[in-house]
């Protein structure tokens, strides 16, 4: 029942999933724990994530738990055509192809969610948006969700507020072991690592400029001095602005920092970030690229509107000549650079993230029925529990406190 491009593209696929599985010593872990124990044994999961290797994985560990397994992407550029090959090669159902139109994607999204899912697993929040729009018959087969993203958090919160969230989602990225490490370090290399591929550019001695600095912006801006360059972050938070002044980062508006900067990455969750005005101001050659989860922080419409031309440059790079003469670039057609123009975050970040994700969905299936908040946090013991292995492997040892000690901590009087 699979909609992919090629099965035949699926030996490729298989490597990449082989090399991931090499370097992800938690979600191996919990393979075999899932494959004795069988905790998802008659559950159905839909899933929506970046569709690369890393994810298949993912993917086959739950399968391994006894999920039956319903895999879309997230992000149309970000599906690698050959993993998903490699998927339904293993028996799962995959419902997605590299370069889908927005009517594919959203197709593929429905098939995904057709077939009476009991979790879902969400990156942004599309599979969430579509069952509470246009299939509500399928709400009532849900048990949960967890959400994988800062974006798509925000979109939980609004419809939780407005009282319209109608099953319990974990907020997987607020997480320690997630937005600590995926979001800073995995966003900072990714970009970094997306960004050098596509332009061959040095990066030492440019402006960069980064529009946000949350954990994604300041792990952005921490590799981008590391590569030598003068970082430029703008904020809407004060305080976040004074953190990346401490940081020794200058701090000012898009309107200033877009006269300045020869490369820009916006990595804010919101929309408008550079616009029109911004543009018409920029250096002769600036490149600009996004890494928010939605293609809508760089105003491509209105940038392709005002362009007297526009060509492909390099793959994955388009060049806008602007009404002034100038020319700028844009990476990725503004969708997410380190996936659409690059391999995502390393393996080694993933496996947090992503045995935060498989733990996650094992806590809604054992306490199905019993949770009565619509957003939750990632049980405490599941952050812990990842973050022990995770030592383990690295064959790190710390200290515990004495009972000694406990009892110091716990002593009201102090």
């Amino acid at each position: 029942m699979s909609i992919i491009r090629d099965i035949d593209l699926a030996p490729s696929g298989e490597n990449k999933i082989e090399w991931v599985k090499r370097n992800c010593p938690l979600l191996r872990s919990l393979e075999e724990d899932f494959s004795q124990t069988q905790p998802f044994k008659g559950i159905r999961i839909a899933l929506s994530i970046h569709l690369e290797a890393k994810t298949a994985y993912l993917c086959k560990v739950l399968a391994a738990g006894g999920a039956e397994m319903f895999v879309t992407g997230s992000n149309p550029l970000s599906t690698q055509d050959d993993v998903a090959a490699a998927l339904v090669k293993a028996g799962l159902n995959v419902f997605a192809w590299h370069g889908a139109t927005d009517q594919e994607y959203n197709a593929h999204i429905k098939e995904a969610l057709s077939h009476h899912a009991n979790i879902i697993i969400d990156d942004g929040g599309d599979l969430v948006h579509m069952l509470h729009t246009e299939m509500q018959d399928e709400l009532q087969y849900v048990i949960g969700g967890c959400e994988e993203t800062t974006t798509g958090i925000v979109r939980l919160t609004a419809m939780d507020n407005a009282g319209q969230l109608r099953f319990p989602m974990v907020k997987v990225n607020n997480a320690d072991c997630k937005h600590l490490f995926d979001n800073r370090y995995g966003t900072g290399q990714s970009v970094w690592d997306g960004i050098n591929r596509t332009t061959n550019l040095i990066v030492a001695g440019k402006n960069v400029v980064v529009a946000g600095y949350g954990w994604c912006g300041k792990g952005v801006a921490m590799r981008a001095k590391g590569l030598g360059a003068k970082v430029v972050v703008t904020e809407i938070d004060p305080i976040k602005a004074i953190e990346a002044y401490m940081d020794g980062f200058e701090v000012m508006p898009m309107n200033e920092a877009s006269k300045i900067g020869d490369f820009f990455v916006t990595v804010t969750g919101c929309n408008g970030v550079i616009t029109e005005p911004d543009f018409m101001v920029m250096k002769e050659g600036a490149i600009l690229c996004n890494a928010g989860h939605f293609d809508v922080e760089i105003d491509m419409k209105r940038l392709r509107e005002i362009a007297v031309e526009a060509r492909e440059m390099r793959n994955n790079i388009m060049g806008y000549t602007l009404p002034n003469g100038t020319h700028v670039y844009v990476l990725a057609e503004g969708r997410l650079v380190n996936l659409a123009a690059g391999d995502g975050h390393p393996a080694e970040i993933m496996d947090m993230s992503f045995a935060i994700q498989a733990l996650s969905a094992k806590y809604l299936v054992e306490h199905q029925g019993t949770l009565t908040e619509k957003l939750i946090d990632v049980p405490r013991e599941v952050d812990l529990e990842v973050a022990h292995r995770k030592l383990a492997f690295l064959g790190i040892e710390i200290d515990t406190l004495t009972p000694e000690q406990e009892a110091y901590l716990n002593n009201s009087t102090i």
